[in-house]
C-alpha cells in the first residue's frame, strides 16, 4: 500500500482488505517452549522419535497372566508379586502363575493378558478368577497409539492443549512455531477517561481500547493495552515511537477520518505513512491503514465509535493477525442462514448486521438484533453473528438466505 495522508475515494471492503493482507506477512518461525507455543501455528512437521506407548502396559488394575494358563472359571492362580506404575520391575510371569499390576505399569515379561481386578476376588497371594477375559485384553501394546517415525503434527497446525499434550507425551519440550503477533492497542480522544473514573459532562469511558485488546487476544495475538494517549502532537509522537519497539502491529481507535485538523493523521504521516479512506461498509466507514517506523510496522486506525471499531476489527484486523500467525484460514467461518425478519441496507454498502444465529428444524436461522448500520453497543454484546448484506442488495425479505459470519459458537 502506498502511504498517503488521506484520500476521499470510496473503496470497497474487498479492496481495503486486499491492501491490508498485502502488508500482513507471517512472522518468522521461532523455537519456543511448550507453554509459549500454545495458541501458535506450528512451523515444522513433528515426527515421533519414540513409540507411544514406549512399552507394553496394563490398561487396568488387575493380574497379568498367560492366556494359555486360563481355564474354566472359577479358577485360582498363585500371585508371585505386584507391579505398580513406574520403572519396569524384573518380575516374570511363569507358566501357571500371575503378577498383580496397576494401570499404566509395564506388562511383566511372559504375560499377554490382564484380568481386571473386578473380575477376581482381589487376592494378594492367591487370586480367584471369576470371569475369563478375551485373549490379549487389558493390555496396551508398544507403539499402539503412535509408531516411531510417524508424522503426528503437520506444519500449519494450530497448537491447542491437545496438540501440546501430544508433543509433551512424545518427549518434546520445544517446538518451532510462528510466534503470536504483538499488538499495541491505544485510544486517542480528549473526551476519554479510564473506565471506573468519574465522568464530567462530555466525557466517556475508554471502552474501545479494552474491547480491541480482548479481541486481539481472542484472535491469537499478544496484546499490550496502553489505553489513552495524549492528543497533542509532540506527546502523541513520542508515545507512539516508544511503543513501536515492542509492536508487530499498532492498533489505534479514533482519528480514522484523516481530516485536515486531525492530530493522529499528522503524527502518523511524520512516522511513515497511513492512508485514510472512506470504505463502503456499515457500520464503520472511514479506515486508516499503512506502515510506520523503521521496521514498516503495520498500523490500523479504526473508527471512534465502539461498534464501528469492533466491526472494522472483524473485517480487517483479525484477518491480518491470522495471516501473521501463519494461519491458512484468515476469515471467520460463515454459513448460509434464513433471515427471521425483513432487512434493508443502503445501496452500494456492505452491511454487517448484528444478529443471533441458531438452528431451528435442522436449518440455520438468523435473527437481526439491530438494523443495518446500527451502532448499538448492547446489540453487539448480545450478537453471536453478523449477517452480511452485499452492496447490490438493498432489501432482504423474511425467509431469504443470507451469508452470516460466525463470531462464536455460543447458542449453536
Amino acid at each position: 500500500m502506498t502511504p498517503s495522508s488521506s484520500s476521499g475515494s470510496l473503496r470497497s471492503v474487498d479492496e481495503h482488505l486486499a491492501d491490508v493482507l498485502s502488508v500482513a506477512k507471517a512472522l518468522q518461525p521461532l523455537e519456543v517452549g511448550l507453554f509459549d507455543a500454545h495458541g501458535c501455528i506450528l512451523a515444522e512437521d513433528v515426527v515421533a522419535q519414540v513409540n507411544l506407548p514406549g512399552y507394553d502396559s496394563a490398561i487396568v488394575d488387575g493380574y497379568a497372566v498367560r492366556f494359555a494358563d486360563l481355564a474354566a472359571t472359577p479358577m485360582s492362580l498363585p500371585v508371585v508379586g505386584h507391579v505398580s506404575a513406574g520403572p519396569a520391575a524384573s518380575l516374570r510371569v511363569q507358566p501357571g502363575l500371575c503378577v498383580g499390576v496397576a494401570a499404566g505399569s509395564v506388562l511383566p515379561f511372559g504375560a499377554d493378558t490382564v484380568v481386571p481386578v473386578d473380575h477376581t476376588d482381589g487376592g494378594s497371594s492367591q487370586v480367584r478368577i471369576d470371569r475369563l477375559p478375551q485373549a490379549g485384553s487389558g493390555v496396551r501394546r508398544l507403539g499402539e497409539d503412535i509408531a516411531l517415525g510417524q508424522t503426528v503434527l503437520q506444519a500449519g497446525s494450530h497448537l491447542g492443549s491437545s496438540q501440546i499434550a501430544l508433543a509433551a507425551a512424545l518427549g518434546r519440550s520445544r517446538l518451532f512455531v510462528r510466534p503470536r503477533p504483538r499488538v499495541v492497542v491505544v485510544s486517542t480522544g480528549s473526551d476519554l477517561v479510564e473506565p471506573g473514573q468519574p465522568l464530567l459532562p462530555g466525557q466517556k469511558p475508554d471502552s474501545n481500547s479494552i474491547a480491541l485488546t480482548t479481541a486481539c487476544l481472542e484472535a491469537g495475538a499478544i496484546a499490550y493495552h496502553v489505553g489513552i494517549l495524549p492528543e497533542d502532537g509532540p506527546g502523541l509522537l513520542d508515545a507512539l515511537e516508544d511503543q513501536l519497539v515492542r509492536a508487530d502491529v499498532l492498533l489505534l481507535s479514533g482519528g480514522s477520518s484523516g481530516g485536515a485538523y486531525d492530530v493522529v493523521s499528522s503524527v502518523l504521516t511524520r512516522l511513515g505513512g497511513v492512508a485514510f479512506h472512506p470504505v463502503a461498509m456499515e457500520p464503520a466507514g472511514a479506515q486508516g491503514f499503512g506502515t510506520i517506523g523503521p521496521d514498516a510496522t503495520p498500523v490500523f486506525v479504526l473508527p471512534t465509535d465502539l461498534v464501528g471499531a469492533l466491526v472494522s476489527f472483524e473485517a480487517f484486523v483479525r484477518p491480518a493477525l491470522r495471516r501473521m500467525l501463519g494461519a491458512t484460514q484468515t476469515a471467520r467461518p460463515s454459513v448460509s442462514a434464513l433471515v427471521a425478519s425483513d432487512l434493508s441496507s443502503p445501496a452500494g454498502t456492505l452491511s454487517f448486521v448484528q444478529s443471533w444465529l441458531e438452528v431451528k428444524e435442522g436449518r440455520y436461522v438468523v435473527r437481526p438484533i439491530s438494523g443495518s448500520g446500527s451502532r448499538l453497543v448492547g446489540a453487539m454484546a448480545r450478537a453471536n453473528a453478523l449477517a452480511i448484506l452485499p452492496p447490490d442488495v438493498t432489501y432482504v425479505p423474511e425467509g431469504t438466505p443470507v451469508q452470516v459470519m460466525l463470531l462464536e459458537r455460543r447458542g449453536l
